[in-house]
């Protein structure tokens, strides 16, 4: 049996978050789910630096990335891990709220592997999310590091 790799989850919204650990809970995922706060946190958590520096190295199966967050947004996040050497095979799932056109483009255009709006009722909301955890978290299969 493969070993699960964690879920990271970048979301500043605190609700959101709760919501999302909830989801990944209820769906009895086995996966470690980390929860990062912005986009600077996010890829000190995914260089093993700053607060991150001690991190047993390695990258998630797959990060939950939301756009609007402070210090640096979704899109800028997804930009510096496709121009990483390292990082640029990391799938990358964007879960916002935004339904804005330019940042659905951008985020293809970047790369993202999937661009899932956040439903506003509660039990889609839990529906995707498991969704999103299932796949990604334990039927994904992603490249070796090197």
């Amino acid at each position: 049996m493969k070993e699960l790799g964690t879920i990271l989850l970048a979301e500043d919204n605190p609700k959101d978050v709760e919501l999302t650990l909830e989801a990944l809970s209820k769906s009895n995922l086995a996966n470690r789910v980390e929860v990062v706060k912005d986009g600077v946190e996010t890829m000190e958590y995914l260089r093993c630096e700053g607060n991150y520096k001690d991190r047993t190295t390695g990258q998630p199966a797959v990060l939950l990335l939301d756009i609007k967050m402070p210090r640096m947004d979704g899109i800028e996040v997804l930009r510096q891990i496709r121009n990483d050497k390292v990082l640029k095979t990391l799938p990358v799932v964007i879960l916002t709220s935004s339904k804005e056109e330019q940042d659905l483009i951008s985020s293809y255009g970047l790369g993202v592997n999937a661009y899932v709006v956040k439903p506003v009722k509660f039990k889609e909301f839990i529906e995707a999310v498991t969704q999103i955890g299932r796949f990604w978290g334990v039927l994904n299969e992603i490249p070796p590091q090197r």
